[in-house]
């Protein structure tokens, strides 16, 4: 067995309220990623680019936490790493490099309504009208905030970011459907380093031997698998594990409107009335879909496969 991992920094956040803004940091950390693949990340090797934010970190906390999957969790970590990581990281650096942002950003705002709909059955969450509507805002506002008239509809660009948003809502609902047996930072660490090994060989076998990195892309890259990555997604599991999946996933439209904001203040980029409305009308759907109220079902939670429960600092807190 490992050694007691350490305690979460952002464990203490009280009550519902607090949990949604700690949860919230994830999506907003998101929000940077177009702009840092963009200006920092070397040209043309999204999987090159990929890789190196998810298995470097996940690497890094395997040697500090020092605890591997065991029993099924083994086949269940390789499910989530492919789902949460490794196919939707792929997909959506595909997507950066192929199409302009704001087309990526709009296919991806479909999550929460997929979401939704998935956690009817497998999570026993209501599916109510005003969710629905906070869904279809959601979209329409990011489509105002990012899209434009001129915007290249590249089609494989397009369906890589639709993919990654189907693959990331079915991460989603099956992290709150299996729970999880280790502590939440062991957690993460299994996901990334399973993501990123299936992201590596992948990368080699269809981009070639990587490139000299610069000082600039080694500074992207830290900063997206110490913030972006290991960071946010610690939050966001955390998150999944303690709102109800539906809930969560609203969160994650929050990343356009970060996205929005960096490229007018970095990149010079303007912002015009249509913008601020949908960012308003973003802003409106993610508060909705937190509205909703508690589950129809309430699942027991699943049992571990082995060894005694997780402490009583990591299990599952009520809605």
């Amino acid at each position: 067995m490992s050694s007691a991992a350490p305690a979460f920094p952002f464990r203490r956040a009280s009550g519902r309220p607090g949990l949604i803004a700690v949860t919230a940091i994830a999506p907003l950390a998101w929000g940077s990623t177009y702009v840092v693949t963009t200006e920092m990340l070397p040209d043309g090797r999204p999987l090159l680019a990929a890789a190196l934010r998810a298995l470097p970190i996940g690497l890094l906390l395997l040697v500090l936490l020092r605890e591997l999957p065991r029993g099924i969790w083994w086949l269940r970590v390789a499910v989530l790493g492919a789902l949460n990581i490794g196919v939707f990281f792929a997909l959506l650096f595909v997507a950066a490099y192929r199409v302009p942002g704001g087309v990526a950003a709009t296919m991806g705002a479909i999550q929460p309504l997929v979401v939704a709909g998935l956690a009817v059955p497998l999570l026993g969450e209501r599916l109510s009208a005003l969710r629905l509507a906070a869904g279809v805002g959601g979209i329409a506002g990011v489509a105002l905030l990012v899209l434009r008239p001129e915007a290249a509809l590249d089609p494989l660009g397009v369906a890589a970011a639709l993919a990654g948003a189907l693959t990331m809502a079915a991460g989603v609902v099956l992290t709150k459907r299996w729970g999880r047996p280790a502590p939440l930072l062991t957690f993460t660490a299994w996901q990334l380093a399973a993501g990123g090994l299936l992201l590596a060989p992948l990368a080699l076998l269809v981009e070639g031997p990587p490139p000299a990195l610069g000082a600039t892309n080694v500074a992207g890259l830290a900063y997206l698998g110490l913030a972006g990555t290991g960071l946010a997604y610690a939050l966001w599991f955390r998150g999944i594990e303690r709102l109800d999946a539906s809930a969560a996933s609203f969160l994650s439209l929050l990343a356009p409107v970060v996205a929005t904001l960096l490229g007018f203040a970095l990149l010079g980029q303007t912002l015009t009335a249509l913008q601020a409305l949908g960012a308003l009308l973003v802003l409106a759907s993610v508060a909705a879909g937190q509205a909703v109220g508690r589950p129809r079902v309430t699942l027991p939670a699943p049992a571990p496969p082995y060894g005694p429960p997780p402490a009583p600092a990591y299990s599952r807190a009520s809605h």
